[in-house]
């Protein structure tokens, strides 16, 4: 049986590369990065290396790096401590966030009465800027914008410069869960001016485990996990060495071949499209995931003209083919709900038929994609 791996906004191969670093990490940096003598010290050394190599190639300054445990902490942390330190009593943002970001704002409404705003929502799953000006002016409170700034379920991508501006003009925060971007788009952070964004290595061929946030100097935030002087006293607890250098090392491959892979899976994200036109005419695009220019190129959204009892066996029938995709993000494939994201912008009818996220990566060939499409015509010609 073909084996065939489409669930790459899920989580990524780990490139070789990367586990050569690890392992040698493992092996030969024993010592508590915390710690005086020689063993300690050269991790730390190697631990603010990557600091810095990640900061060079997104134009910050290393102080403004924090490594996390992944993407869901560094949101939580910034939607918490800008609520507790910087007075924060309006967070907005959209219904189609990560659970990172939208369960994180509702225990902040419940637990401090800050108010939480939806921006409006058009037909495509964009963010209405227009009601994001509004939402902006409606008082004088301090206000957080999380936007996410390409969707891990539709692909869109959202004009972060124009959310900046708008943010900027009313002196609010802007924070963007960056999860599904960061190692596949470039960015200037000294041209755009983000407060906050967050990211995980697993997204871009890394380790599991390890992310980190972008905070911006001064910005007044204070630690949320206390207890030791790590992460420059912004984040206690031991630093978990090996998958600090297995981020840096996938960030720079990521970044130094990001032109060559983003066309080669560009290209893959064509052929899937043309290929599951032409062999299901039937098919729709969520949101604006079939769009080249207005999606991300690393994952397609589609909507299947499958009858309700057809669809329930549609993701069993591609398990059972060696073919890897999701119905929605991976982390609410343990919830029987479905995706919070497609209930927000499909109607009723809409939502009766199986929608599948499949997500592309250097890894992937147009082999693959020819037999995955080929099992989809199958099964809806069965």
């Amino acid at each position: 049986m073909q084996k065939v791996y489409l669930d790459n906004a899920a989580t990524t191969q780990v490139r070789d590369e990367v586990i050569t670093k690890m392992q040698d990490a493992l092996g030969s940096f024993y010592g508590n990065p915390s710690s005086t003598h020689s063993f300690g010290r050269s991790a730390k050394t190697a631990i603010e290396k990557a600091r810095k190599t990640i900061a060079k190639y997104l134009n910050a300054h290393p102080s403004e790096i924090i490594f996390t445990s992944g993407g869901t902490e560094a949101d939580n942390m910034i939607l918490r401590c800008a609520v507790r330190d910087l007075s924060v009593k309006t967070i907005i943002t959209s219904k189609i966030e990560h659970h990172a970001v939208l369960h994180t704002a509702e225990e902040l409404e419940k637990e401090y009465g800050i108010s939480l705003e939806f921006v409006d929502l058009d037909t495509f799953g964009n963010p209405d800027l227009n009601h994001l000006k509004v939402l902006l002016a409606e008082n004088d409170s301090k206000k957080l914008v999380s936007l996410m700034h390409v969707n891990n379920e539709l692909g869109n991508i959202i004009d972060i410069d124009k959310i900046c501006k708008l943010c900027k003009d009313a002196n609010a925060l802007f924070h963007s869960d960056t999860v599904q971007s960061v190692g596949h788009f470039n960015w200037d952070l000294g041209e755009t001016p983000i407060d906050f964004l967050t990211a995980a290595a697993h997204k871009f061929h890394g380790p599991k485990g390890i992310g980190f946030a972008f905070i911006r100097r001064n910005s007044g935030l204070k630690p949320l996990i206390v207890g030791g002087a790590q992460e420059r006293g912004f984040r206690a607890g031991t630093e978990p060495f090996h998958n600090i250098v297995g981020l840096e090392e996938s960030f720079i491959a990521a970044y130094d071949n990001l032109n060559e892979e983003k066309e080669y899976v560009t290209r893959l994200k064509k052929c899937f499209i043309e290929r599951i036109k032409n062999e299901i005419p039937e098919v729709e695009f969520n949101g604006l995931s079939g769009d080249l220019d207005q999606s991300t190129y690393t994952l397609v959204n589609v909507r299947l003209p499958f009858d309700a009892q057809k669809s329930l066996m549609l993701l069993f029938h591609l398990d059972l083919k060696g073919i890897a995709c999701s119905k929605g993000s991976a982390c609410q494939s343990g919830s029987s709900k479905g995706s919070h994201v497609l209930s927000e912008i499909l109607t009723d009818e809409e939502l009766a038929k199986p929608s599948l996220r499949f997500s592309f990566s250097k890894y992937n060939t147009k082999e693959e994609l020819d037999y995955t499409i080929g099992v989809l015509k199958e099964f809806s010609e069965s």
